[in-house]
C-alpha cells in the first residue's frame, strides 16, 4: 500500500506557523494514523461494508473489492467475482498472492476450474511432514510387514499393488476418513511428487483424491493440504488423462456450480472447466473388453494394435476424439467417458481383484452414472464391444426401477461399435496356452451358447422396439490379431446386427472400429450425424 504526504505551501514567518518541519511531522502522523486505521480495518474485517473507497491506489482497491464480492451472500455475485479474477492478467505477482492468501476455499476451487486463471493465484502446497518409521506405505503404523514376502517382485510393482488397494479403500467413505486422519493426504502428495515420471502412479493417486472429494466433510482437509494448487496445474496439462483426472477431483470439490458427483471411473471430457455455455444433452462413451475411458476413443494408430497388451506409451493417448472433435462440433453437450477393469485372462499375476459379471457391472455403472446426473438431460449412448452389452443391461435395469425412469425417458439413441449381441468368436478361440486354462469371466460371458447373453438380447430387442429408440450399428470387416497365434473376426457381421437400426460395415478390425483416422473420415462423420439427428429437438431449444 502506498501513501503520499502533501504539505501545503506556508509562509516562512515563524510567527504565522510552527515551521515547515513541524507541519511535515503533523502530516506524517496523520498519514501514519490513516494507514494504521485502514490496515486494522482490512485485517479485522476486509469485507465489511465501510471498506469500499479507502485511500489506496485504484488497482489495489480492485483486488480487495473482488475479494469482497467473492464473499458475498449472493451466489451470482460470487461467481462473477471469480470470473473477473480469472480473466485478470495484468496484475503484479504480489496482487495474485493477496488473492491466494485471502480467498476462501470456494473461490480457490472456482479459480482452479476457470480456464483462464493464472497459476499465480495458487500458493505452493504446505511443507510435507517428515516420514514416520515404516516408509511411504505407513498410515501411522509399522508399514507393510508382508512386503518382503514379494521376494523378487520389483519395489515399483509392490508400490503399485499397495496403491491399487488404497484406491479400493477410498471408495468407502469411512475408509476415506481413516486415510485423512492418518496423514494420507500428505503421504499421497509426497508419493505424487516422487513419481513425476510415472503417470500411472500419479493417476492412481488422483483417483484416491477424487474418491475422497466425494465426501464433503473432507473438502477443507483436501484444500488445506494443497491439492487444489496441484490440480490447478494438472488441469492445464496437454495430456488428456492427467487433465481429466484433475477435472474430476475439482468438479467433486466444486459445490458452487456442480450438483453431480463423479465417482471412480466416471470422467467428464467436456466441459472440464466452468462455462457459461448451457449444457443441453449428455453423450456417454462406454468402452469394451480391454478398453479404457481414453485410449479406446483415440485416433486410429498407425501401427498394428494388439488386444493382448494395451499400449503403454502415454503420448499415444493424448488424442481423444470425443474431447476434441465432438466437443468442438457440439459444445452444448456434456461428454462423459466411463472406465472399468476388464481382462482376457485370469492367468496373469496381478493385484487381487474381484471379477465381475455383466449384470454386476451394469448395476454398478448405472448407480455411478445416476449420481453424475445422467438421466436429467437427453442422452445418447455410444459403446464399443462388451460396452454395448453393458448399455443394454443398464437400460433394462433402469426400466425396472421407478427412480431410474428418467434415464429411459431421456434416452434418445444408441450407437453400437461391433457389439457381440449374439456372442463373440473370441470365446471360441482359447487356443493360446495363456488363455486356455483361465479365460476371464468377461470372455466366458461372450460365448455364443451363453444363456444370459441370449436372454439379454431377446429382452432388450423387445424393449428397444417398444421405446422406439434410434439405433446405429457399426461392424468390423477385417480380422484382429490376438497375441501371436490367433487372427479372427472378433465380432462377425451376424453377431453385430441388433435386429433394429442401420448396420454399417467398416473396413477396419475390432480395435479400430471406434477410432476414426481423421475428422472428415466416414466413421466420425456418420457418428456425428447420428448424434445431431437424435438430439435435434433438444439442441435447438
Amino acid at each position: 500500500m502506498k501513501s503520499y504526504i502533501y504539505v501545503h505551501t506556508v509562509s516562512l514567518d515563524k510567527g504565522e506557523n510552527h515551521g515547515i518541519a513541524w507541519q511535515a511531522r503533523k502530516e506524517l502522523h496523520k498519514a501514519a494514523r490513516k494507514v494504521l486505521a485502514t490496515s486494522a480495518k482490512i485485517l479485522r474485517n476486509p469485507f465489511a461494508d465501510p471498506f469500499s473507497t479507502v485511500d489506496i491506489e485504484d488497482h489495489e482497491c480492485a483486488v480487495w473489492l473482488l475479494l469482497r464480492k467473492s464473499k458475498s451472500d449472493d451466489k451470482t455475485t460470487r461467481l462473477e467475482a471469480v470470473r473477473e479474477m480469472s480473466e485478470t492478467h495484468h496484475w503484479h505477482d504480489y496482487q495474485y498472492r493477496i488473492i491466494a492468501q485471502a480467498c476462501d476455499p470456494k473461490t480457490l476451487i472456482g479459480l482452479a476450474r476457470s480456464k483462464e486463471s493464472d497459476l499465480r493465484f495458487f500458493l505452493l502446497p504446505p511443507p510435507l511432514p517428515s516420514l514416520k518409521e515404516g516408509g511411504l506405505w505407513c498410515f501411522g503404523g509399522n508399514g507393510l510387514p508382508y512386503a518382503e514376502s514379494f521376494g523378487e517382485v520389483p519395489s515399483a510393482t509392490v508400490e503399485m499393488f499397495c496403491l491399487e488397494a488404497i484406491v479400493k479403500h477410498s471408495e468407502i467413505s469411512t475408509h476415506c476418513d481413516k486415510i485423512e486422519a492418518n496423514g494420507g493426504l500428505q503421504l499421497l502428495q509426497r508419493l505424487y511428487q516422487l513419481h513425476k515420471d510415472c503417470p500411472k502412479v500419479q493417476r492412481n493417486i488422483m483417483r484416491v483424491i477424487g474418491n475422497m472429494a466425494l465426501n464433503e466433510h473432507l473438502h477443507s482437509s483436501i484444500v488445506r493440504s494443497g491439492w487444489v494448487s496441484i490440480m490447478a496445474e494438472a488441469m492445464k496439462s496437454p495430456h488428456i488423462m492427467e487433465s481429466s483426472h484433475a477435472a474430476r477431483i475439482l468438479a467433486n470439490l466444486d459445490r458452487e456450480t456442480v450438483q453431480e458427483k463423479y465417482q471412480d471411473g466416471v470422467y467428464v471430457l467436456h466441459p472440464q472447466y466452468r462455462t457459461s455455455q448451457p449444457i443441453k444433452a449428455d453423450v456417454l462413451f462406454i468402452h469394451g473388453l480391454m478398453g479404457a475411458a481414453f485410449k479406446t476413443w483415440r485416433q486410429q494408430d498407425s501401427e498394428q494394435a494388439v488386444i493382448e497388451k494395451p499400449m503403454e506409451d502415454e503420448d499415444r493417448y493424448t488424442t481423444c476424439w470425443p474431447k476434441t472433435w465432438l466437443a468442438k462440433d457440439c459444445p452444448a453437450l456434456r461428454i462423459i467417458s466411463v472406465e472399468y477393469d476388464t481382462s482376457l485372462s485370469d492367468w496373469r499375476a496381478r493385484c487381487p481383484m474381484e471379477r465381475k459379471s455383466i449384470a454386476f457391472r451394469s448395476n454398478e455403472l448405472l448407480r455411478k452414472l445416476r449420481a453424475a446426473g445422467v438421466g436429467d438431460r437427453p442422452v445418447v449412448w455410444i459403446s464399443h464391444s462388451m460396452g454395448g452389452l453393458l448399455v443394454k443391461k443398464m437400460l433394462l435395469e433402469a426400466s425396472a426401477k421407478p427412480e431410474m425412469s428418467t434415464v429411459i425417458n431421456n434416452t434418445r439413441g444408441i450407437i453400437f461399435y461391433s457389439v457381440p449381441h449374439h456372442g463373440s468368436r473370441l470365446a471360441e478361440y482359447s487356443v493360446n496356452i495363456r488363455y486356455l486354462l483361465f479365460p476371464s469371466l468377461e470372455v466366458k460371458e461372450l460365448s455364443k451358447d451363453s444363456p444370459a447373453l441370449k436372454t439379454l438380447q431377446d429382452d432388450f430387442l423387445e424393449f428397444a422396439k417398444d421405446k422406439n429408440f434410434q439405433v446405429l450399428n457399426f461392424v468390423e470387416t477385417l480380422p484382429t490379431y490376438i497375441g501371436s497365434m490367433i487372427k479372427l473376426h472378433v465380432v462377425p457381421v451376424e453377431s453385430a446386427d441388433l435386429g433394429i437400426g442401420d448396420l454399417i460395415p467398416v473396413d477396419v478390425n475390432h480395435l479400430n472400429i471406434c477410432k476414426p483416422k481423421k475428422k472428415d473420415a466416414f466413421l466420425y462423420q456418420r457418428t456425428l450425424q447420428f448424434i445431431r439427428e437424435a438430439l435435434a429437438k433438444d439442441l435447438e431449444n
